[in-house]
């Protein structure tokens, strides 16, 4: 594999900072040995060996100590539609695309599928890796292929759905460094219309019906005005910006596990669930977090749990993220007390331990 480090800019370009914070939403994060740019496939395929590959920083968390290595930043763009026949569209993304400019792409041209996906910052490689959903919707619904790097074999492969092993907010791709995303090819529907609404929360705020189809536009403007209200989209003015979104999953729970969390919160009511297959339980991670006495705006000093939503942790500035995980060992462990419940975090853990 030729080594194209030397055409890269690096470290010492006066416009690629070395430290980390930033590229990461959470503007935190220690310095990087050196910093290099891929601007396309090929470039981020014959990236450094072992270099560490970071896109939108949206979903990771990097520790405040020098990271030891090369990291390598994702900026290759381009969407293109690969294949179209009858009502399907099949659009190819390069990895380094920004995710929402993707969908708001999808939503001008009429393809519908990803339309509720709105307002997630990063980029489009990165939502294979956390199989990335929200109100209703998940990628893995759309995904027809992703194109990878295998560092292990250094061989481009196609990678079939059934390969990429999806999962809730997972994937084989994720906690590994095999694989290093190239592309993704998105199955769409040529359609004015929405997916069936399938989030309560969404429907109340479109004024329809679990299951009603509404225009795309309608669905992409109700969930940035959702996302916004929760502080869930990137803006410079808002306190609550400085997150990686949902820093915890939601639980799932095998019935056993779930009949002894409803025993624990019978004083306090009902928790929010969603059944799944084979008897377990999806159990809301933000009302355990509120009703274990963590409520929106708790902190100290300079991180603190979003004022908007309960499961966002966030930087207010002059933070580090030791002290940030700090606040989340404190949240998982007063969960894990009071209802005997495991917290997990959702984002990526890099150069630190939770």
């Amino acid at each position: 594999m030729p080594d194209v480090s030397a055409e890269l800019p690096t470290t010492a370009h006066p416009s690629v900072p070395d430290s980390l914070s930033a590229y990461t939403t959470l503007a935190l994060g220690g310095r990087a040995q050196r910093v290099l740019i891929a601007t396309n496939a090929d470039e981020l395929a014959q990236a450094p060996a072992n270099s560490f590959i970071l896109a939108g920083g949206s979903n990771v968390v990097v520790g405040d100590g020098a990271y030891p290595g090369t990291v390598v930043l994702v900026r290759s763009t381009g969407v293109a539609v690969r294949e179209a026949e009858g009502d399907l569209v099949t659009v190819t993304v390069e990895a380094g695309e920004s995710w929402d400019a993707v969908v708001a792409q999808a939503v001008e041209a009429g393809w519908s599928g990803i339309e509720c996906l709105s307002g997630i910052p990063g980029s489009a490689g990165a939502t294979p890796i956390q199989n990335v959903g929200a109100y209703g919707q998940e990628v893995a619904e759309t995904i027809s292929a992703v194109r990878a790097l295998d560092r292990t074999t250094g061989q481009r492969l196609v990678m079939t759905p059934e390969e990429c092993g999806f999962a809730y907010r997972t994937s084989v791709f994720k906690h590994s460094d095999r694989w290093v995303v190239l592309s993704v090819d998105f199955r769409l529907v040529r359609s004015p219309e929405s997916t069936p609404v399938r989030y309560a929360e969404l429907a109340r705020a479109l004024g329809v019906r679990i299951g009603d189809r509404v225009p795309l536009a309608d669905a992409r403007a109700a969930v940035l005005e959702l996302r916004a209200g929760k502080g869930m989209v990137l803006d410079p003015d808002d306190l609550d910006t400085r997150s990686v979104g949902s820093f915890f999953t939601n639980p799932v729970l095998e019935a056993e596990a779930y009949a002894v969390l409803r025993e624990r919160a019978a004083d306090l009511g009902e928790p929010p669930s969603w059944p799944g297959p084979d008897g377990v339980v999806k159990v809301s991670a933000a009302w355990l977090i509120d009703k274990a006495g963590f409520t929106k705006g708790y902190g100290r000093g300079p991180v603190a749990i979003s004022t908007k939503h309960t499961l966002a942790l966030t930087h207010r500035g002059g933070g580090s993220t030791a002290e940030l995980l700090d606040l989340a060992r404190e949240i998982r462990d007063g969960v894990k007390d009071r209802f005997g419940v495991t917290l997990h975090p959702e984002p990526v853990l890099v150069n630190c331990e939770f």
